[in-house]
C-alpha cells in the first residue's frame, strides 16, 4: 500500500514539474478528495481553500460530474473535432445559456492558454491588426502568445512572441497613478491605457486583453467603471476586448462570469478551469456572433486534436447542470457577503501583518505586509512558515508572492469557511 514517502520519491524521480526548480521539490501526495476537503496517503485530512488551481470550484470527485464522464467513455471515448458530436453541442449550449445575447458559438481548447491563444488569432484575423494590449499585473497561460500577453516574472524568460504591449491596471492600494481615491485610480488607469492606445497607433491595436478580475496578480477587482471605460476605449478604436474569464468564471467570482458585475459585455470570451473543475482538461472561447459569422466564408487558422473531446464536454454539461440545480454560483456569492467577506476583515483588524483584504464570491486575497506604514510586503521566509503551519494544521493554501489566497471551492459551506478563516487566524497569530 502506498504511502506519502513512496510516492513523493517517484513522483520527483520520474515528474519534471512546471514553474519549479527540480532539485529542491517536496510536493505533498494527495490520495483522494470529496466536496471541499482532500486527504494523503498517511490519511491526514486538509481542508482545500485552494481549489488546487482556483479550478475545483464545484468540488473534489462530485458524484454527477465523475458519473458523466464514465457514461460517456463507454459510449464514444473520443472523437475527431471535424465530426459532429451531441456531447460538444450540448456542452456548447450549456455554456451560452449563460452569456449575454451577442455570443453565439464556442471553439473548444484544451484549456486556459490555448483559449487565451485562439482568442488572440481571431481579434488579429478580424481586424487584420497585430497588436495585443494587456497588463503587467496578469497571468494568461504558458503558450507562445499567451505567455507574453501574461504581465508577471514568468513573461520574461520566455518573450518569443512580438505584438504585445503592457499597460498597469488599477491597484489602488499599489497606485502606479499616485491615487489617493478609488474613483482617481480609475481614471487614471484609463487615462494611461488611452495614452497607450494613442502612441502605438489605433490602427495597429487589434486587442485589449485583460483577466475580468486578475486572479493570480492578487484578486484585484477592478473599481466601479473600469471596464466600461475599456470596453468605450475599445469601441472608439475598433478594437476587440477579450475577457479572460479562467480563473473567475463559473461562481468563483459569485456570478456565471466576472464580468457580468462590471457593466461591460467584451466581443470574446476566455474560459477553463471552473467550467468543469478541470475533471478533465478543458477551455474554449465564447465567440461573440460578429466575429463568429466573420469566418463563414473564410478558413479559421486554428485547431486542436482535442477540441472539445467528448470526455471533457460531458463533464462541462454535468459541471453546469449541477451548478443550476443546486444553486452553486448563488452559494459562491453568498459565502463571499455573509462569511468569508466579513471574516476577513475581522482577521485584517486583528492582524497587523494584513495590510489589505479584497475579494469577492470565493475569491478573496490577503496582502500581507511587514509594516502596514510603509506597505513592505511580507518575505518569502514569512510566507514559506505562513504556507507550512497551515498546512500542518490541515489547510491547503494558495499562496503567491506576498500573498495568501483565500479561493475554496464554490460548494464550500458555512461551516467550512468559518473552519477555514479559524486556521488561517491561528496561523498569522503565529507568525
Amino acid at each position: 500500500m502506498a504511502d506519502n514517502a513512496s510516492v513523493s520519491k517517484r513522483d520527483r524521480s520520474s515528474v519534471f514539474h512546471s514553474w519549479s526548480a527540480q532539485g529542491s521539490l517536496d510536493p505533498l501526495p494527495l490520495a483522494g478528495g470529496e466536496g471541499t476537503r482532500v486527504w494523503d496517503h498517511d490519511g491526514k485530512e486538509y481542508l482545500d481553500f485552494s481549489s488546487m488551481l482556483v479550478n475545483v470550484n464545484i468540488g473534489h470527485q462530485h458524484p454527477a460530474v465523475v458519473e458523466a464522464i464514465q457514461k460517456q467513455a463507454a459510449q464514444l471515448a473520443t472523437v475527431a473535432p471535424a465530426h459532429a458530436s451531441e456531447i460538444r453541442a450540448e456542452a456548447a449550449e450549456a455554456i451560452l445559456r449563460h452569456t449575454p445575447e451577442k455570443f453565439e458559438k464556442v471553439f473548444f481548447t484544451n484549456g486556459g492558454a490555448d483559449a487565451n491563444e485562439n482568442a488572440i488569432r481571431m481579434a488579429r484575423q478580424v481586424t487584420g491588426r497585430d497588436k495585443v494590449i494587456s497588463r503587467y499585473r496578469s497571468y494568461h497561460g504558458n503558450t507562445g502568445a499567451a505567455i507574453v500577453a501574461t504581465g508577471d516574472w514568468r513573461r520574461v524568460p520566455n518573450e518569443y512572441a512580438t505584438g504585445h504591449v503592457h499597460v498597469f491596471g488599477p491597484y489602488l492600494y499599489r497606485s502606479e497613478f499616485w491615487a489617493e481615491t478609488q474613483e482617481q485610480e480609475c481614471e487614471r488607469a484609463l487615462h494611461h491605457l488611452r495614452r497607450v492606445v494613442e502612441v502605438e497607433g489605433p490602427q495597429s491595436v487589434a486587442a485589449i486583453l485583460l483577466e475580468s478580475i486578475p486572479g493570480t496578480a492578487g484578486i484585484l477587482v477592478p473599481p466601479p467603471g473600469y471596464l466600461a471605460g475599456v470596453r468605450k476605449i475599445a469601441d472608439e478604436f475598433g478594437i476587440v476586448l477579450i475577457l479572460d474569464e479562467v480563473m473567475a468564471g463559473f461562481a468563483r467570482a459569485g456570478e456565471w462570469f466576472a464580468f457580468q458585475g462590471q457593466d461591460v459585455v467584451p466581443d470574446l470570451i476566455t474560459f477553463a478551469k471552473g467550467v468543469n473543475s478541470g475533471y478533465v482538461p478543458l477551455g474554449g472561447v465564447i465567440v461573440s456572433s460578429e466575429i463568429a459569422h466573420a469566418f463563414d466564408e473564410r478558413v479559421f487558422p486554428g485547431g486542436l486534436t482535442y477540441s472539445g473531446h467528448p470526455l471533457a464536454a460531458a463533464s462541462a454539461v454535468a459541471s453546469i447542470e449541477a451548478f443550476e440545480r443546486e444553486g452553486i454560483v448563488e452559494n459562491a456569492k453568498r459565502i463571499g457577503q455573509d462569511v468569508l467577506g466579513p471574516g476577513l476583515a475581522k482577521l485584517a483588524e486583528k492582524h497587523d501583518v494584513i495590510g489589505e483584504v479584497r475579494g469577492t464570491g470565493v475569491f478573496w486575497a490577503l496582502e500581507l505586509v511587514e509594516d502596514r506604514a510603509t506597505k513592505k510586503p511580507l518575505a518569502a521566509s514569512g510566507i514559506g512558515a505562513l504556507k507550512k503551519k497551515l498546512i500542518a494544521d490541515g489547510l491547503l493554501p494558495f499562496t503567491a508572492d506576498n500573498r495568501l489566497h483565500v479561493v475554496p471551492p464554490a460548494v464550500v459551506t458555512d461551516e467550512e469557511a468559518t473552519r477555514g478563516l479559524e486556521l488561517i487566524d491561528s496561523a498569522l497569530g503565529s507568525l
